[in-house]
């Protein structure tokens, strides 16, 4: 390709509203132009990295079975209502105003609508059903480019067996295709299990860079032989335990304090573990004829309430609004604890930590008063108990064999055993080998194309620009003609490309005439094309061609006569 029939905008200074490198350095590339918020338009260079990755997940997908289709981005209503997805989504999901549409952020509900009436017995399954299609989301707060879009293109696969040894395979067979997928895309990755959200499901994993870039937070073993999603790791922590001083509880008076912080200093201690953090969740009712179910949360003081893992164990809440607490507790935030409150049909769950511990000091339902000597055992009937806190990076793993370090991760791909979930509710059914009707066990399996791109620009950037390699680099070399003017470089440069090009090397020419050899080095760089061949001043005074590695800066000089020889060699070393 010659650059002067190429559109690559390129732009000097990094872009006022980019953060990120990737985003910053997409821009400057001439990648991608942002048309509104989260919208971006995918200019040549960037589309063509963004069809590399394509291709390469097509290939992966299509080695494990898989039938590519192209579903509608639009779809009904019902659909979403069918599964309760509509409200699961929340304001997230675009919805169409004149019409009773909505633009899908993913695919389940109408990969289950196909499966329905054309799987129906247990002869046609397993299947494995994919497609590469755009997605649309409505971000509250789109940033980061690419990495968080309202528009973004998703390779989403769905798969559909008849028993739950079935899905494992499935879900096998995906995990394997991610690796080697990855693996060609040229990240460092990870996986890491996960929360599966509105998505629903038993099992779900992601697929994970670490990045100063990333919204995810993750939790590693300094082992590497752990790796979580933050929202449902678990670590190694001894209980707080118990005293036993059977002294009774009584209130005290704490006026103004409102925080664990405040109450820790009130009392003049540092340690905050026996000062239990209350919180309050709803559990919404589902149903007329039904009420809501309200639920007392305790963490040690020095803990977060983690509501994934909340979530997971109670099912689906919402915090307490602050003009809710008084009606359900007796007090405002900061003065609820477990003994006296006004309504006697909270439950209550506290963390493992806090298990039938005693000498404890929470709330005592009125306001600007707390009570000391809580005994959960002795005071706190029908309490139960869960994993719901945080992990803290420094504490040990769940087998207390490594630490953990809490990191910053982009996700680019995250893999699901659905279950039953969307099947039962479109009535997605297939008759078993006994003639029973049955529902179809699905899985649910995506990858961000754009996101791959940009996270593995987090990965290889310099203060010069990008350092593309491997098979989703744009182009394999870029062709430096300093000075076309020049008779003799013009045709070296000439011969170069097209015997290049014709042997099948992807190559992008620069044939500017009128640029500056300095800008031509700073857009090369800046694109960052793994090898870059100049012909300048060494070939018109010593006939040498010169080869630079982009990555490294190493420079390596060849005679012409030498050139074509050498060449291939040298592609095969660093391309």
């Amino acid at each position: 390709m010659r650059q002067t029939r190429y559109f690559i905008p390129t732009l000097r200074e990094d872009p006022a509203d980019a953060v990120v490198p990737s985003h910053k350095l997409m821009l400057r590339a001439g990648l991608i132009r942002q048309l509104t918020s989260g919208v971006y338009s995918y200019l040549p260079l960037g589309l063509r990295i963004f069809k590399k990755i394509e291709e390469i997940l097509r290939q992966e997908m299509n080695a494990i079975g898989g039938n590519e289709f192209l579903l509608p981005a639009l779809s009904p209503n019902e659909l979403w209502e069918q599964t309760g997805r509509v409200n699961d989504f929340g304001d997230i999901l675009f919805k169409i105003k004149n019409r009773e549409l909505v633009l899908a952020p993913t695919h389940e509900e109408v990969f289950a609508s196909i499966a329905k009436p054309n799987l129906i017995s247990y002869k046609d399954l397993p299947v494995m059903w994919y497609q590469i299609q755009t997605k649309f989301r409505n971000e509250a707060r789109p940033r980061s480019g690419v990495l968080r879009g309202r528009q973004f293109t998703m390779k989403d696969a769905y798969s559909f067996d008849a028993t739950w040894e079935g899905l494992d395979e499935s879900y096998n067979l995906q995990d394997m295709a991610y690796r080697k997928a990855f693996k060609r895309c040229g990240l460092k990755f990870f996986s890491v299990s996960a929360y599966s959200g509105a998505m629903g499901g038993r099992e779900s994993r992601e697929f994970m860079i670490e990045s100063d870039a990333g919204e995810d937070i993750v939790a590693v073993s300094e082992d590497e032989k752990y790796a979580s999603n933050l929202e449902v790791a678990v670590s190694f922590v001894e209980k707080i335990g118990r005293k036993n001083t059977n002294i009774p509880y009584e209130s005290f008076h704490t006026p103004g304090v409102k925080s664990i912080d405040e109450l820790a200093e009130f009392l003049k201690i540092k340690d905050k573990s026996r000062l239990a953090k209350s919180r309050v969740y709803v559990k919404p009712a589902v149903g007329d004829d039904l009420y809501d179910e309200y639920i007392l949360v305790l963490v040690c003081g020095d803990d977060e309430v983690n509501e994934s893992k909340l979530t997971s164990y109670i099912g689906n809440i919402r915090p307490g609004h602050p003009d809710e607490l008084l009606k359900i507790t007796g007090a405002d935030a900061g003065s609820i604890g477990p003994i006296g409150l006004k309504r006697n049909d909270i439950k209550i769950v506290a963390d493992l930590r806090l298990e039938n511990a005693d000498e404890l000091i929470s709330g005592a339902n009125i306001n600007d008063y707390h009570i000391k000597n809580i005994d959960l055992m002795r005071d706190v009937i029908n309490i139960k108990y869960a994993d719901i806190r945080f992990v803290k990076d420094g504490e040990k793993t769940f087998d207390n064999t490594s630490h953990i370090r809490i990191a910053k991760a982009i996700e680019v791909g995250h893999i699901f055993k659905l279950g039953t979930k969307y099947s039962e509710s479109l009535g997605a059914k297939f008759l078993d080998k006994d003639g029973k009707e049955q529902p179809i066990i699905m899985g649910s399996y995506g990858i961000g194309v754009e996101r791959i791109a940009a996270a593995y620009i987090e990965q290889n950037y310099d203060e010069k620009g990008i350092i593309w390699e491997g098979e989703i680099a744009p182009f394999q070399l870029h062709l430096l003609s300093l000075n076309l003017h020049d008779n003799d470089i013009r045709k070296i440069s000439e011969k170069i490309y097209n015997k290049l090009e014709n042997k099948g090397y992807e190559i992008l020419f620069d044939d500017r005439k009128d640029v500056r050899p300095g800008v031509k080095f700073n857009d090369a760089d800046l694109i960052g094309i793994p090898l870059q061949i100049i012909i300048g001043d060494k070939f018109v005074k010593e006939n040498k061609i010169e080869l630079k590695i982009r990555r490294t800066g190493e420079r390596i000089f060849i005679d012409e006569n030498n050139f074509f020889k050498k060449i291939d060699e040298i592609i095969k070393n660093f391309i």
